[in-house]
């Protein structure tokens, strides 16, 4: 069944994790850390282990809790792993497509967990396929998988040789070659016989982080709750350029290739991270409480209350709140789940639309004029709705302020934000956006303010991207990706 999801914003990413534990149940806490991560992802989980003898996989749709259960869970052995969760970007959302991706190589067991999307991913399948190597996915992370699994100099040299003999690890040097001809967003982690490795494009565009165990061993994770969640101690970013190599010695760093200018996703500040996690060493909630901040300063309402769209605009609107004086208060009830389950709803209920999600609560919302806050309006499909929703709660006006700028551009790094002809703010403008969603006023947070509040804690020289608002890619962008109708399932039409 398809997912049934009434958000107006961007659709998730994916959610990685990797552990080195020896001793530990590893599976059992790689399951718990994409509980945790399950925020990044809803249409596949999966879960690769190694003991070093042989490798183990179990994976399927729906949410990580739909996916496992003791029963598949107790035959993943072994004292490394590593998972994923998945919402599609390049491959549409078949069983095929759900990571890790698994398969014997001459030198064992080579198992990938990918975050972000590879532009030059149809180039690099090209290359596979012009050399024999059968494909049986649409997804960029099995061209990953296949470019890791033949030797560093097939590629280098542009034909087959044996592997390097001076290069201490295999593994690195392969990784090393494959950063040298990918272009792109990627965190990666990767599982061999006796030894995971993390691996971060050199922008650094999507986020990896890792964490030191109490009782020994290492874990990596897109998002450092998930490390709490496991009771890992937070250490640092993987860099970007660096593969990182966990291992009975422990962690070893080695540089796979030079770092660019950075362009972390500033999304993930917006709206993708869990607000408790910890990026760039800010706490993302800190952050928001800025945005919200900064909005209440750009953009000032006569009102009597804030009510932010939950969850993710919450701290935003507390931040608004704080900054303008105006009480902070509920507005909207959420029920969380119907927004995750995959039983599609009848015609009756379909139209009913967000009212499945959120509930007004009208004691808060009476006779009231209303600062709603949200973090982003993309399609603009759920937008209107809302404002209605919040005026049928019995609120005189809704002020309608987004801790965002407008998004007019499409993600081609890893993220789901719709064609440039589906972006509400790449075909109307403010004051046409505001009269679609039927609210009294309408404004957005700016570039400039929402650059000065995530990076108020930052150097002056850390970057970000920002190409979904600004349409300034920190790379240079493949033609066929703007092609509207082909952009995410090209591989399925080129290939089937």
């Amino acid at each position: 069944m398809a997912e049934l999801i009434f958000a107006d914003n961007p659709s998730e990413e994916c959610g990685v994790f990797g552990i080195y534990a020896p001793g530990r149940d590893v599976a059992r806490l790689t399951f718990f850390g994409l509980y945790a991560l399950q925020h990044r992802g809803q249409e596949g989980a999966g879960i690769a282990s190694s003991d070093g003898k042989a490798a183990y996989i179990h994976k399927g749709t729906g949410l990580v809790t739909q996916v496992f259960n003791e029963d598949n869970l107790r035959p993943l052995k072994g004292h490394l792993a590593i998972g994923h969760n998945r919402y599609s970007t390049t491959g549409a959302p078949h069983v095929r497509n759900v990571q890790p991706y698994l398969i014997e190589t001459l030198h064992g067991p080579l198992g990938v967990a990918h975050n972000g999307n590879l532009t030059n991913a149809l180039d690099l399948r090209k290359k596979l396929l012009e050399r024999g190597v059968g494909l049986s996915s649409s997804s960029d992370t099995e061209v990953i998988t296949q470019m890791l699994a033949a030797p560093a100099n097939i590629w280098a040299n542009g034909h087959t040789t044996t592997e390097v003999k001076d290069e201490p690890d295999r593994w690195v040097a392969r990784l090393r070659a494959f950063m040298q001809l990918s272009d792109g967003a990627y965190s990666i982690a990767v599982l061999t016989r006796d030894a995971l490795y993390a691996v971060r494009d050199p922008y650094g565009l999507r986020p990896l982080c890792l964490g030191e165990l109490p009782e020994g061993g290492h874990v990596v994770a897109s998002e450092s709750c998930a490390l709490l969640t496991v009771g890992a101690r937070y250490l640092r970013e993987i860099e970007p350029g660096e593969i990182v190599r966990l291992d009975e010695a422990g962690v070893a760093s080695y540089l796979g290739r030079p770092a660019l200018p950075r362009a972390l996703c500033i999304f993930e500040y917006v709206y993708f991270a869990r607000p408790d996690s910890m990026l760039e060493g800010q706490v993302v909630h800190t952050v928001r409480q800025k945005m919200g901040r900064q909005l209440a300063r750009e953009a000032p309402a006569e009102a009597d209350i804030v009510v932010g769209v939950p969850d993710s605009a919450t701290p935003a609107a507390i931040g608004y709140s704080m900054e303008s004086g105006l009480p902070y208060t509920e507005g909207l009830i959420k029920n969380r789940y119907i927004g995750r389950t995959f039983i599609e709803p009848d015609d009756n209920l379909r139209k009913a639309g967000v009212k499945l999600k959120y509930n007004p609560l009208t004691a808060n919302l009476e006779g009231k004029r209303v600062v709603l806050v949200d973090d982003s309006i993309v399609r603009g499909n759920t937008a209107g709705p809302l404002v209605q929703l919040i005026r049928d709660g019995g609120a005189r006006e809704v002020h309608v302020r987004v801790s965002s700028p407008p998004v007019r551009h499409p993600c081609f790094m890893g993220v789901d934000m719709a064609t440039r002809s589906q972006l509400i703010g790449h075909r109307l403008d403010v004051e046409g956006i505001r009269q679609k969603i039927g609210a009294d006023t309408l404004a957005y947070l700016s570039l400039e303010g929402l650059t000065a509040a995530v990076q108020d804690s930052l150097p002056q020289s850390r970057t970000h991207c920002n190409a979904c608002f600004s349409g300034h890619y920190p790379l240079p962008i493949p033609e066929w990706l703007f092609d509207e109708d082909r952009e995410k399932l090209i591989f399925e039409e080129m290939w089937g």
